[in-house]
C-alpha cells in the first residue's frame, strides 16, 4: 500500500491553483508594496486582490482583513492586543477548555502579566454551554474567545448564541476559526464575532501565512511594532507571495463549502470501522455538529500510538502522547470526561479533497490485520 494522507487537520498539501497564483509573485511582483513608483505597483495591486479574496469568504470588508505569519500570531495578537490596549481597565478573559495551545498559552502568559482567565468547561461531546458563558461574565471581562471547530474531535460550537450574550455585555468575541475556514460557512457577521483567525496551512496554501479579521472599529495593540503596514495593526513588509497564496486558497475554497463529498467519504468510513470493530471502537465528538472532514475514534483498550505505528503508511494523529513511558490523555478528551482506557486508544483521521474511497477502504483492512 502507498502512502495514505488522512491529516488534513494538521496540515493540506498546497492546492495546483494555489501554487500558480505564487508563480507570478516569485518573477514580477518584486517591488515593496509600500512604494509609490512602478516597480511596487504590481505587488501593491496583488496584495489588494489577496485582502479581497480573503474578505470575500468572510464577509467583510478588505480593510478588516489583516496579514499574518499563521493562526497562532492571530491568536497572539488578539489576545495581547487587546490586553495592552486596555492595560489598567478590563483584564478578564473567558475561553474554554479546549482551545488550541495557541490561545490557551498566551492566556497563561497574560495571567502572568495579572489578568484573570476563566476556562470554560465542555460536555462529553465537546460542547460549550453558552450558559457557563454568561455565568463566567464579570465586570471586568472584555474579551471571550471560543474556537469555532475543535481541531482533535471537529465539534462545532454554538457560536452565534455566545455571540449574542457577548453583546449583550459589551463584550468583544474572537473566535479561532483555523479549522473551520473552508469547510464550512464562516462569516463573521452571522458569527456574531469581532476578531477571527485564519492559518493558511489548513487551507490548502502554505504554511507561514495566516489572517486576522478585526471588526471595524475595534482597537487592538499591535504584536509587531514599526512602520505603518497592515493599516498601522501589523509592522513589516508584507508577503505579497504568501498573501497571494492565501487570498487563492480562499477563493477555490468557497465554492467547497460544506464538503459534501469529504463528509460522505468520512460517513462511509465511519460505517465500515463500526461494522469491523463493533463494541470496541467509539466515537469522540459530537455526532452531528462536527467539521465535514473529521472523525476521532478511539480503539477502547488500545493505545492510538501503538495502532499508528503498525500501519505507517498512513498519516494520521494520534489522541494520547508518550512521556516517560506512560501514555498521557490528550487534554481535549480529558477535558470531555472521556475515561482514560477509551481516550488513550484515539486517533484522529481527517480527510481532505484529495481523499478517496479506496484509500479509505485500503485503511479498515490495514486496521483489521494490525489488530488481529
Amino acid at each position: 500500500m502507498t502512502g495514505i494522507y488522512l491529516d488534513y487537520n494538521a496540515s493540506t498539501p498546497i492546492a495546483p491553483e494555489v501554487v500558480a497564483a505564487m508563480e507570478p509573485m516569485l518573477r514580477e511582483a518584486y517591488g515593496n508594496p509600500s512604494s509609490g513608483h512602478w516597480a511596487g505597483a504590481p505587488a501593491k495591486a496583488a496584495l489588494a486582490k489577496a485582502r479581497s479574496q480573503v474578505a470575500a469568504l468572510l464577509g467583510c470588508g478588505a480593510d478588516e482583513v489583516v496579514f499574518t505569519s499563521g493562526g497562532s500570531e492571530a491568536n497572539n495578537f488578539t489576545l495581547k492586543g487587546l490586553f495592552f490596549h486596555r492595560k489598567g481597565q478590563k483584564s478578564h478573559v473567558i475561553t474554554t477548555q479546549i482551545e488550541h495551545p495557541a490561545v490557551l498559552a498566551p492566556c497563561r502568559f497574560l495571567e502572568s502579566l495579572g489578568a484573570r482567565v476563566t476556562l470554560v468547561p465542555v460536555d462529553g461531546a465537546g460542547l460549550v454551554d453558552p450558559d457557563d458563558i454568561r455565568k463566567a461574565i464579570g465586570s471586568d471581562t472584555f474579551l471571550i474567545s471560543v474556537m469555532h471547530a475543535n481541531n482533535e474531535v471537529g465539534t462545532i460550537q454554538p457560536l452565534a448564541e455566545i455571540a449574542k450574550i457577548a453583546r449583550e455585555h459589551g463584550i468583544l468575541f474572537h473566535t479561532d476559526a483555523a479549522q473551520s475556514v473552508g469547510k464550512v460557512a464562516t462569516e463573521v457577521d452571522d458569527l456574531g464575532v469581532d476578531l477571527l483567525s485564519i492559518a493558511g496551512h489548513k487551507l490548502y496554501a502554505p504554511k507561514g501565512v495566516g489572517a486576522l479579521y478585526i471588526r471595524r472599529g475595534v482597537e487592538v495593540e499591535p504584536l509587531i511594532h514599526g512602520a505603518g503596514h497592515e493599516g498601522g495593526r501589523r509592522a513589516g513588509t508584507e508577503s505579497v507571495l504568501l498573501a497571494a497564496a492565501l487570498g487563492k486558497a480562499c477563493e477555490i475554497a468557497a465554492p467547497a463549502i460544506g464538503m459534501n463529498d469529504v463528509r460522505h467519504l468520512r460517513d462511509q468510513f465511519w460505517d465500515r470501522l463500526k461494522s469491523a470493530f463493533g463494541a470496541a471502537i467509539v466515537l469522540n465528538g459530537h455526532p452531528e455538529r462536527r467539521l465535514p472532514n473529521t472523525l476521532n475514534v478511539s480503539f477502547v483498550g488500545r493505545v492510538g500510538g501503538e495502532i499508528l505505528a503498525r500501519i505507517p503508511q498512513v498519516a494520521a494523529s494520534t489522541g494520547s502522547a508518550c512521556h516517560s513511558g506512560e501514555v498521557m490523555l490528550s487534554p481535549v478528551l480529558a477535558a470531555m470526561g472521556v475515561a482514560p482506557d477509551i481516550g488513550k486508544g484515539a486517533i484522529r483521521f481527517s480527510l481532505g479533497r484529495g481523499t478517496t474511497e479506496d484509500e479509505i477502504d485500503a485503511v479498515v483492512a490495514a486496521l483489521a490485520q494490525a489488530l488481529t
